[in-house]
């Protein structure tokens, strides 16, 4: 699973570079330096982003924005999978999506939390694919 710099986090998150700074020097969201840059580890980024999700008190973001019609980039925060099926779980902004697929499909896209991945809105569709 991969590591976000801030401006990535940022960007899923659908707030700004220096509001993802904030909460990373008052501890909120837990970072770690690699070649003197910033980065967030994606479990812990998931984490964070399915958390302001629930948060009653929490202001839109520049997402609220986005058309649903539009993609969306966000991150994966939950995978179910049995046999045949799987239900992807993402946070794109303020925004929760919920995407059903073949398991052979997320798997050989390799979503799992804390995955930058791209919701493609359309009706009642929901398309899912990797950056």
């Amino acid at each position: 699973m991969g590591d976000y710099r801030i401006a990535e986090a940022a960007e899923v998150l659908g707030v700004s570079d220096d509001t993802v700074r904030r909460w990373v020097d008052a501890g909120r969201l837990p970072s770690t330096t690699r070649s003197g840059r910033t980065v967030i580890p994606g479990a812990d980024l998931a984490g964070f982003a399915a958390s302001l999700v629930d948060d009653t008190e929490r202001q839109r973001t520049r997402a609220g924005s986005v058309s649903a019609r539009n993609r969306m980039t966000g991150i994966v925060t939950r995978v179910v999978k049995d046999t045949v099926m799987a239900q992807i779980e993402m946070v794109c902004g303020h925004y929760r999506v919920v995407s059903l697929m073949s398991a052979e499909a997320a798997t050989e896209l390799g979503l799992e939390p804390g995955v930058r991945a791209i919701a493609s809105v359309k009706s009642t569709n929901v398309v899912v694919e990797r950056p």
